[in-house]
């Protein structure tokens, strides 16, 4: 099977207080955005790759993948993710299949993906990496004093990469957008339609890059299974 990737890499990183976005943060020898295209950029059954920036983006023209696509960067996430699909209409049908990757996961492993898309290949939805919430979970009020203890069962932290229909999620964020709704992931744009994306268990070392102590795991993660 074969898919095209979308990546939102549009974001200015403020939580991650350094002097450029988090995606283009060094690590190991590359970017953080070069470590999280390059499961992709391998896989034979990648048909293509968009990657949505910021449109005063300075730091993407030094690495400047010939093979990438660009689109223009919007206000949120999904305005992002949307501007991405654009850029694949002449060329994605609406059963091809889109995965959604954040520019800020560097080290996806590469049997979670393989697992994604050999779990999802024959789902009518399709699904995300999702890993169990495994700490004890909290509900607080705006000073931060605890009002209950969340039962965590039946809980997920929803990872990326995300896999749907290339029409579907198309329409998907376009209802949402046109409802002043804006989704915090794919998933729940599909949600809103009434669909129910499947959970395909990953790998916790399928970290966020925030601030500069997930670097440093990175780092350690990648060297690790570099050997």
């Amino acid at each position: 099977m074969n898919y095209w990737l979308v990546m939102p890499a549009a974001g200015i990183g403020r939580r991650f207080g350094a002097d450029r976005p988090k995606q283009y943060a060094s690590l190991c020898g590359r970017t953080v955005i070069e470590w999280a295209l390059a499961p992709f950029l391998t896989d034979s059954r990648c048909a293509g790759v968009v990657v949505a920036l910021a449109e005063d983006d300075p730091y993407w023209t030094a690495i400047a993948l010939p093979t990438v696509l660009v689109a223009p960067g919007g206000e949120e996430r999904s305005h992002s993710v949307r501007n991405g699909l654009t850029a694949l209409m002449d060329r994605a049908s609406p059963e091809d299949w889109v995965l959604v990757h954040d520019a800020a996961r560097p080290c996806l492993p590469r049997r979670d993906l393989d697992r994604l898309l050999a779990d999802l290949a024959t789902h009518a939805v399709g699904g995300l990496l999702a890993t169990p919430a495994a700490d004890t979970l909290k509900r607080a009020d705006a000073s931060r004093d605890i009002r209950e203890t969340v039962d965590r069962s039946g809980l997920w932290r929803a990872l990326t990469p995300q896999m749907f229909r290339y029409g579907r999620l198309c329409e998907a964020l376009d209802r949402a957008h046109g409802a002043g709704r804006i989704p915090t992931d794919e998933a729940q744009a599909m949600e809103w339609l009434g669909d129910r994306p499947r959970l395909i268990e990953g790998a916790a070392a399928n970290l966020k890059i925030t601030g500069a102590a997930d670097l440093a795991i990175a780092a350690a993660l990648l060297k690790e299974t570099r050997g």
